[in-house]
């Protein structure tokens, strides 16, 4: 494990943590790089068949050859890190205190294939916003953990941990643990569900949400015509009109591969993820070429550095395969309502959807969503794909700031 825990604690009793590889993992990595054998190339230059070999051919060199990861390492050391048992589960967070006269507490939850570290950019802004030319009325006490199964909350002890569970280990992460009587969630991806279910089950406690992303459930397409966890936010579940089907179609079969393998063979593939690095990479970047605003150029939004620093956490912690098995404990274990109330969502809860991240021909309805939801807004942005704490961080600052700046 690349990590070095000086004291490890049940819940109440946090542990704080280091990042620390050994030197022996990482010539062990390094031996393993040198010994890549890449699929042989065929025609791919549009990443029309998955990922580009060329690419990865240049990636695993730069990942030899210049790539450091003692001094990435570092950087995350100046985060605070901790960690706790919940319910049985090792649960890694980063813990940000505000600074301003009443810090808001909130919790971020990420998706998948992200890390904490994804969300760089945005936690000083949001724990110092007058360091960044905000109003220090604005701050919040920032809480970033890694899901389940994910990078440091590692390794994962049993089966059955979904999103609906992790929202239960959050909130005793916040309430007893951190000792927040009120607090607020953000979301993206795989965190959007996880916030949902915060505002539907604690809603005594959660003061609202704000999350991004989107569920392209096209009922046409069999590819996504199902997923048991989808009920949870059925009103982004749309039929489509005839004329944007194809598009959609297309838009799907580009971003939704990885759903059929996770949601019913996920150690299958799990032993090839935590065996060879590049096979890592080729499967973990195909999603951020396909679902980032990168219009085929990978790096015009993630720098070959950013690539590597996820892939590290998931190497490094023997994490992919667990990561990925989130998928199909979704599948296997389907939400049920806490209660009968309605809105089912309790708590408010605002949506910036991102135009890149939006499927063609798909669009939230308002009406539908505040029926099932008590709904503030939904804003909709021209820029930025699935990654967008990466990708737009000013915008994602903007609009948790103007969500929660009345629910203080």
């Amino acid at each position: 494990m690349a990590e070095l825990v000086v004291a490890d604690g049940a819940a109440g009793d946090r542990g704080v943590l280091r990042i620390e590889a050994s030197q022996e993992e990482l010539d062990e990595l390094q031996a393993r790089l040198g010994r890549t054998r890449l699929s042989p190339g065929v025609p791919n230059d549009g990443w029309t068949y998955g990922m580009n070999p060329e690419y990865l051919h240049q990636l695993v060199e730069y990942w030899r050859n210049e790539y450091d990861w003692r001094s990435q390492e570092a950087a995350m050391n100046r985060l605070e890190h901790f960690r706790v048992t919940i319910d049985g589960l090792p649960i890694h967070y980063v813990h940000a205190r505000g600074k301003g006269p009443k810090p808001l507490p909130l919790i971020i939850s990420h998706g998948w294939p992200w890390t904490f570290w994804d969300y760089r950019k945005i936690i000083e802004p949001l724990a110092d916003p007058a360091s960044f030319g905000g109003d220090a009325a604005d701050a919040f006490d920032v809480v970033i953990p890694s899901l389940p199964g994910y990078a440091f909350s590692s390794p994962l002890p049993r089966a059955g941990v979904n999103f609906w569970v992790t929202a239960d280990v959050w909130a005793t992460l916040m309430t007893d643990v951190l000792g927040y009587e009120r607090w607020g969630a953000q979301g993206s991806d795989w965190g959007m569900f996880i916030t949902g279910q915060l505002l539907h089950k604690y809603a005594d406690r959660v003061v609202g949400g704000h999350v991004t992303g989107v569920m392209a459930l096209d009922k046409f397409n069999p590819t996504l015509a199902y997923h048991p966890w989808s009920d949870f936010f059925r009103p982004l579940r749309h039929s489509v009109e005839p004329a944007a089907r194809d598009d959609l179609r297309e838009w799907e079969r580009r971003r939704a591969g990885h759903m059929a393998v996770h949601m019913t063979d996920p150690q299958s593939v799990a032993h090839a993820f935590s065996d060879s690095p590049a096979g890592l990479a080729g499967w973990w970047l195909q999603r951020r070429f396909a679902w980032g605003d990168c219009h085929g150029d990978l790096e015009s939004q993630f720098s070959k550095t950013d690539l590597l620093d996820n892939l590290m956490l998931y190497w490094l912690t023997n994490t992919a395969g667990s990561s990925v098995r989130y998928y199909a404990e979704a599948t296997l274990n389907p939400w049920q309502p806490a209660h009968d109330r309605h809105p089912v969502i309790e708590a408010p809860i605002a949506f910036t959807f991102f135009a890149p991240d939006r499927p063609p021909g798909v669009a939230a309805d308002p009406e539908q969503l505040a029926q099932y939801c008590n709904l503030a807004w939904i804003k909709h942005r021209p820029t930025g794909g699935h990654f967008v704490a990466l990708e737009e961080p000013d915008a994602v600052v903007e609009d948790i700031r103007e969500f929660f700046r009345p629910r203080r």
